[in-house]
């Protein structure tokens, strides 16, 4: 028997007037004389997208719905440089803290998925070091939560470059330099333009990386159409992980736009999936 439970992304179509991504631009924080002023402001509106957070978690505890992913942009500017020194964490203590004491709870996962800029396999460092700081942003945020960070960020490869397996052994040479607190939060996500299934096993085997097993990115971009052939090899990559296995599934929007999501989850496609893996798992968490 294998326990499916089903989770989402950040926002709810649901619950009105509860955005976690509320934000504001660059060019707002610098039209401010009293830059304290600004990030007071900032910091309002950062607190504001935690209290939503809490309330969509409320929402999902009403529904039974334990899996959940965090908006990236719950603090507005939080990696710009000019506001380095900023200590934003510090009067959002407590915002955080019931965040991660209702997830504790009511037994809720809650993870990550920082935006498709943070590059790790860059061959630019400049690149690698603003991708990293992004990463101790979430990081930081999971501590204040109280919520382990082992496991809790998933992210793709990053890019080509012109050259998909020079690509691949950038990731693991840079991976060498990543602190080892980052390194145990990420997850691998395969992609739907450049990193297939195997590319990313390839990674996450040599590396003791968790795959986050996305099958329709699978279906529009792989070597071998039958992912099954290596459900167990990505079943072994969770081998210690405190978590259970995590995957994404959604379903193209038609077959001009296969990559686009459709609004809805084909059902037959999703009836397939759980009869295949059926037994193979004690538990996987489906966003």
């Amino acid at each position: 028997m294998t326990i499916v439970r089903l989770g989402y992304v950040a926002m709810s179509v649901q619950l009105q007037n509860s955005s976690p991504s509320q934000t504001m631009t660059y060019k707002h924080y610098s039209t401010f004389p009293d830059k304290e002023a600004a990030k007071r402001k900032l910091e309002r509106i950062a607190s504001s997208n935690l209290q939503n957070c809490l309330r969509l978690l409320r929402h999902n505890a009403a529904h039974d719905i334990h899996f959940f992913r965090l908006s990236s942009r719950l603090i507005p500017l939080a990696t710009h440089e000019d506001l380095a020194g900023w200590d934003y964490l510090q009067p959002l203590q407590e915002d955080f803290a019931a965040i991660g004491e209702f997830a504790k709870k009511h037994e809720m996962r809650l993870d990550f998925h920082p935006d498709h800029f943070v590059l790790l396999n860059s061959p630019r460092s400049e690149v690698v070091k603003a991708s990293l700081h992004t990463l101790k942003l979430h990081y930081d945020m999971l501590q204040a939560m109280k919520i382990d960070p082992v496991h809790r960020c998933v992210m793709h490869v990053g890019g080509v470059y012109n050259n998909k397996e020079k690509a691949l052994e950038t990731f693991i040479e840079n991976w060498g330099v990543i602190p080892k607190n980052i390194q145990h939060m990420i997850m691998l996500e395969n992609d739907d333009k450049s990193f297939t299934l195997h590319d990313t096993l390839y990674l996450c085997e040599k590396l003791n990386i968790p795959l986050a097993f996305d099958i329709h990115h699978h279906l529009a971009h792989h070597e071998k159409a039958a992912w099954e052939e290596d459900w167990e090899r990505v079943l072994g990559t969770w081998k210690d992980s405190p978590l259970p296995v995590k995957m994404h599934i959604s379903s193209p929007k038609s077959e001009s736009q296969y990559r686009a999501h459709a609004d809805y989850i084909n059902p037959g496609m999703f009836m397939d999936f759980l009869k295949k893996v059926k037994g193979s798992t004690e538990q996987i968490d489906c966003m």
